[in-house]
């Protein structure tokens, strides 16, 4: 195994890295070098500046060979944050792994809740996938998302109904981590996630009949009250919220809703 303690201006010098927004050294990552193999659930420790979090964290994604987003989770300040030094954080992401040997990338990113380019920053780890645990311990949890309309968020709310922001939801560990994920986007935002501006689209007291992942479609059959919509932009943003959702998985490479067994005429504005 590699030292640790692998510093981001090393990064930069190996072309393994990249930071932009002209911010300088930023991140050391101690539980992980350049290349290593990674396996689920991957938690990172090092430290970043303080002008690297907001609201005390930053987002971590895990990406495949092909770019495809496995997982994403804040990296949490363990530390007063409010400062330019450098803050021990910690993050761990569960995730499905690709086939082992492949490659992937680990992107830290700078927290930019402004959205402005010059404020923008990310430094990116490339890593290799060990083989998937065998027995996973029982009682576990693991991390999936759910996607939510956000206003506050988005760049252009009146134009793009399509567009929606992931939260993240611990759930128990099991085999079907992607019904898993679809109750956590039925039961809505929480409280706190409300007041940030997170909404859900999806009527209440909708409910999974079932879902099956066969050849990279997922096959989604949800109860009547999904069909309760009104409004083309309504309608997108609810196929939004479940394709994305669905999405994040490797297995899946496209969604087919159903209602009540029905395909035909099923959210219609």
């Amino acid at each position: 195994m590699r030292p640790r303690a692998l510093l981001v201006a090393a990064l930069l010098g190996a072309g393994c890295g990249r930071e932009s927004g002209g911010t300088g050294e930023s991140i050391r990552v101690a539980s992980l070098a350049a290349g290593d193999t990674v396996t689920s659930p991957l938690r990172l420790t090092g430290e970043a500046r303080g002008s690297w979090y907001f609201e005390a964290s930053f987002p971590v994604r895990l990406l495949d060979a092909g770019g495809r987003e496995l997982a994403a989770a804040p990296a949490q300040a363990r530390g007063d944050w409010m400062t330019e030094a450098f803050v021990p954080f910690e993050a761990v992401l569960e995730f499905v792994p690709p086939a082992s040997g492949t490659r992937g990338t680990l992107v830290l990113e700078k927290d930019n809740p402004s959205g402005l380019p010059e404020h923008a920053g990310e430094i990116r780890l490339p890593v290799t996938f060990g083989p998937a645990a065998s027995d996973p311990a029982p009682g576990r949890t693991m991390t999936v998302r759910a996607w939510f309309s956000n206003p506050r968020l988005a760049p252009a709310p009146d134009v793009d109904c399509a567009v929606v922001f992931p939260v993240s939801r611990s759930v128990p560990r099991g085999p079907a981590p992607a019904r898993a994920a679809l109750e956590a986007l039925l039961a809505g935002p929480t409280e706190a996630e409300r007041a940030r501006g997170y909404a859900t689209n999806i009527n209440p007291g909708v409910s999974v009949r079932s879902l099956v992942i066969e050849n990279g479609v997922a096959s989604a059959d949800f109860s009547e009250e999904l069909e309760r919509t009104g409004g083309a932009c309504l309608v997108t943003a609810i196929r939004a919220q479940l394709e994305r959702t669905l999405m994040q998985f490797p297995a899946v490479r496209s969604v087919r809703i159903s209602i009540a067994g029905r395909t035909e005429d099923i959210l219609q504005p």
